[in-house]
């Protein structure tokens, strides 16, 4: 998994490259949170990720916690439609903002 990031004012995007498993969740949830500690708000552009697993869904969604406990946000973009059915079957489309 690779992390580009790409800073724009207030916010940070992160554009994912690879798949937000068992291996890779620990990097990215790191991550997440390090960025969290320089931006109120948080895009991470899913678009050349093709698989997460429950390790991922418990990153993003400890980094939406943290996003808004420090009265940002954490967004989700260009999520393929495997990763959105995903979303959907677990119930994270009603916990994450979704674009």
């Amino acid at each position: 998994m690779d992390i580009e990031e790409i800073k724009s004012g207030s916010s940070i995007q992160l554009n994912v490259n690879g798949n937000i498993d068992t291996f890779s969740s620990d990097e990215f949830q790191n991550y997440l949170l390090s960025v969290l500690q320089r931006c109120t708000i948080l895009v991470v552009n899913l678009e050349k990720v093709e698989r997460i697993t429950s390790a991922g869904l418990r990153a993003l969604l400890l980094g939406q916690k943290t996003a808004q406990s420090k009265g940002g946000s954490l967004t989700v973009i260009n999520a393929s439609d495997s990763i959105l059915d995903v979303f959907r079957v677990t119930g994270f489309d009603k916990l994450l903002v979704i674009r």
